[in-house]
């Protein structure tokens, strides 16, 4: 089995999210199963040098674009054993950021085909192409309409998967011919309640279409967390996979991380009492070792629960010795908020505004508990990490933090969770963990659970390789 999988991030190369992790790890997983997957991803002029230092060039070709033809040169590359083709054209990819321009329908449109147009030129032709996300939700289209019968192209099925259904590649359809390239007589495939919507597009022409878990699968059938997909979604359920995504633990282990100031494991776990007196004296906050430390990983945004966390912050500091560690960009209305209470209780919250890699490690490590109360969470992989690192979760109870967090109030949970998005219910949550937390000898009973949890890909390759494989 041949596997393409297409994305418009991936690690180490380039990276904005969740997204670039599951497409920098899931293809070693399937790999290990003798699953021969290969990346293929834009070229980003902010690819570090000592990564393009290994690249390949094989060949350049032209890709059309609606009425256009367009440069496009293919590089490969290879790393942890994983072929990974970088699509360069400096017009579309010579950009500070990788989202959140003018033209990115354009970009991705012409990304999406020249996923497709390399196919003859790389010697190595796919089974599936798999698909994520809407910027390259017009690859499987594309292939409906026009490759399936030209030779070369025949009998490869396509797979796409929803990382975020908030985010839909939703355009006007005048646009249709002249940006995407799509024939009038195609439009039905991408028209949606007025406008061109390309993850429907996606739905409508993949073999199959997964997200990543099951929770979220069933969620986004609902008004409530699908922004509108749910009518095309509840009419294809018969081809929806629900997978929840896995995390790279050799990436991410406490025994070996070089960015946390004293490895540790279940087995030796006393570096993780250094690792948190080292991140009190890193932001500033009293050391102390009874004050239960939580830890904030986030991007500072509406749907992660910053809502709930503003109401009952000050109430929480007030009526408990909990300490906050918070490292995070996103609106300028939560970066403001936690700035002013940083101000406020500086010896007892700490935060950067950023996302700093080595920073969100020395908080997972060093953290007692993490706290995620998101309204809605497609997979999560921030809990899995915590968890990864002996820290609690406190999370409420929606999408992949369902599925990989659960109540320790039963004797056997890992975590701590709330159903209802409410904030004195989220706040109760960290009270039930800050009691926890008290009583040292159950603690460590929940820390070991938490450093045995199996988060890695290893049961989430193999539900993919079932979901390839029951593709007629």
């Amino acid at each position: 089995m041949k596997v393409l999988y297409a994305a418009s991030e991936a690690l180490p190369f380039m990276a904005s999210g969740g997204l670039a992790d599951v497409a920098g790890s899931l293809p070693q997983a399937l790999r290990r199963r003798f699953v021969g997957c290969h990346v293929v991803m834009p070229l980003y002029s902010g690819i570090p040098s000592e990564l393009r230092e290994n690249m390949k060039f094989i060949t350049h070709i032209t890709v059309p674009v609606a009425w256009r033809r367009q440069y496009c040169g293919i590089f490969e590359a290879k790393y942890g054993g994983v072929t990974y083709y970088l699509l360069d054209n400096e017009y579309y990819f010579k950009r500070d950021t990788i989202y959140g321009h003018y033209d990115d329908g354009e970009r991705f449109a012409f990304f999406s085909r020249a996923i497709l147009e390399i196919i003859p030129h790389i010697g190595w032709k796919p089974d599936i192409i798999h698909c994520n996300d809407w910027q390259t939700a017009l690859t499987p289209v594309y292939y409906q309409t026009i490759y399936a019968n030209i030779p070369g192209y025949e009998n490869i099925k396509t797979v796409f998967t929803i990382h975020n259904i908030q985010y839909q590649g939703r355009y006007g359809f005048d646009i249709l011919e002249d940006v995407f390239g799509i024939a009038p007589q195609n439009g039905y495939l991408l028209e949606y309640r007025g406008d061109i919507n390309l993850m429907k597009g996606a739905i409508e022409c993949a073999n199959v279409v997964s997200t990543v878990s099951p929770s979220y699968a069933q969620e986004i059938m609902d008004p409530w967390f699908s922004y509108g997909l749910d009518p095309i979604l509840r009419d294809r359920s018969f081809k929806f996979y629900g997978i929840l995504n896995g995390i790279d633990v050799k990436n991410y282990d406490p025994e070996t991380d070089p960015a946390i100031w004293q490895n540790y494991s279940d087995a030796k776990p006393e570096g993780k009492a250094v690792n948190k007196t080292e991140l009190q004296k890193f932001f500033g906050l009293t050391i102390d070792e009874d004050a239960p430390l939580i830890g904030i990983v986030s991007r500072l945004v509406a749907h992660k629960g910053l809502d709930l966390i503003r109401t009952v912050l000050e109430e929480l500091l007030n009526t408990s010795n909990a300490q906050l560690a918070v490292l995070g960009s996103g609106d300028s209305e939560y970066e403001e908020f936690f700035r002013y209470i940083a101000n406020k209780y500086p010896d007892r919250v700490g935060v950067r505004i950023g996302f700093i890699p080595d920073v969100a490690r020395k908080i997972y490590a060093g953290a007692d508990m993490f706290l995620m109360p998101s309204k809605s969470e497609p997979c999560g992989l921030s809990q899995m990490v915590a968890l990864r690192y002996g820290t609690i979760p406190i999370v409420r109870e929606t999408g992949g933090l369902r599925d990989s967090v659960s109540d320790s109030g039963d004797g056997e949970g890992n975590g701590f969770v709330f159903k209802n998005y409410n904030a004195h219910d989220m706040l109760h949550a960290i009270r039930r963990a800050i009691l926890g937390y008290q009583s040292k000898e159950g603690w460590h009973i929940l820390v070991s659970r938490a450093l045995e949890c199996d988060n890695s890909w290893s049961k989430s390759a193999n539900q993919y390789i079932n979901m390839y494989k029951s593709i007629d």
